[in-house]
């Protein structure tokens, strides 16, 4: 066989980026749990005044650093170290509307259970979301909070039919698949009428997510149960949401027809789920990289765990999710907004 070596350095060159980005990663996480991001965001440092400023050991500041600004992360000039206006909005405020240290926690948490997926991949079992390391729970609430925080009540409710009229005057709605309750605090903050019932099979998320909506005030106007999304209570929902969860679910179509019977005869289902296309080919770019790796290392073993043993995968498309809607028996499906990372479906009886 013959082999072109300039096509053999180019993928080394490519490989060699990013194994470099997998380094890369647990340093971001440093910066995130130090606070080195946010400190260096108060003016350009030198290592020894970033360490001051932190209360950690020169030395390591120094390398990292000097790693960040080989990575684009931080700028560098004359031994002095700074980030310029755009880095500091996307590494330093866990509650605005973008924090990409967030989506690193959530990464290096995942990678903790290669070797259980590995397994899993010999023995066609699941490893439930439950099972992953706590930095999963925890970068997953901060990585997507942030897109929420900066889209839900400005965007896409918006988009939807009707709802956020309802919304204001008072409606019922349940927040299915809510994590630790970003959006469902988001959504009682917004709308102080309504009430919102946030529901998760994973107890422990639960038990944090009454802890946010209680700290953000709106404990009076919230509940949280622990139950799966076939089986969460209530009926007469005015509007049921799902925020990128539905591909983690081992029955999706159960999910589904739970949440037809659950809704009231004007109601709407919100599904937010990671952009897509409907083939490989569509998704073959940056963000379905992203979305590829974190399905096959965390979404899919998910699904797999439960009961159903349907795995939509975190790049179903939208063929998919209206297929799901279809056999569940709802007549109205439409893609209303998106971002780079997120598509928006409303799907009605």
């Amino acid at each position: 066989m013959a082999v072109d070596m300039d096509k053999v350095m180019a993928f080394v060159g490519k490989a060699v980026a990013d194994v470099g980005a997998t380094f890369a990663a647990g340093s971001v996480v440093l910066g995130h749990r130090l606070g080195l991001y946010r400190a260096l965001a108060e003016g350009p440092a030198t290592p020894e005044e970033l360490a001051a400023r932190t209360d950690t050991t020169p030395r390591y500041v120094a390398e990292w650093l000097a790693g960040q600004a080989a990575g684009g992360y931080v700028q560098h000039a004359g031994g002095v170290y700074s980030l310029c206006e755009e880095q500091a909005f996307a590494l330093t405020d866990p509650d605005g509307p973008l924090y990409v240290p967030g989506a690193f926690v959530l990464a290096t948490g995942i990678i903790r259970s290669e070797p259980r997926i590995a397994e899993a991949f010999r023995t066609g079992a699941g490893v439930g979301w439950h099972e992953h390391h706590e930095d999963v729970f925890l970068g997953c609430e901060s990585f997507f909070r942030a897109g929420y925080i900066g889209h839900l009540v400005a965007e896409w409710l918006p988009a939807l039919d009707g709802v956020v009229a309802k919304l204001e005057r008072g409606a019922r709605v349940a927040d299915v698949g809510c994590g630790h309750g970003a959006t469902t605090v988001l959504m009682a903050g917004a709308y102080p009428a309504s009430t919102i019932t946030g529901s998760d099979y994973h107890d422990a998320s639960i038990e944090v997510a009454r802890k946010r909506a209680a700290d953000a005030g709106v404990g009076d106007r919230t509940s949280f149960e622990v139950a799966s999304a076939q089986g969460f209570g209530g009926t007469g929902y005015d509007l049921v949401t799902t925020f990128d969860c539905l591909h983690d679910m081992g029955d999706p179509l159960g999910a589904a027809r739970h949440i037809r019977a659950a809704l009231d005869p004007d109601g709407t289902w919100m599904v937010v789920e990671p952009a897509a296309g409907d083939s490989v080919d569509e998704n073959t770019n940056p963000v379905g990289r992203l979305f590829y790796g974190a399905s096959t290392l965390c979404c899919v073993p998910a699904a797999r765990s439960q009961e159903g043993g349907y795995s939509l995968g975190a790049q179903a498309g939208p063929a998919a999710l209206r297929q799901v809607a279809t056999d569940a028996g709802f007549t109205r499906f439409r893609r209303v907004v998106g971002t780079p990372l997120n598509d928006v479906y409303e799907i009605r009886p």
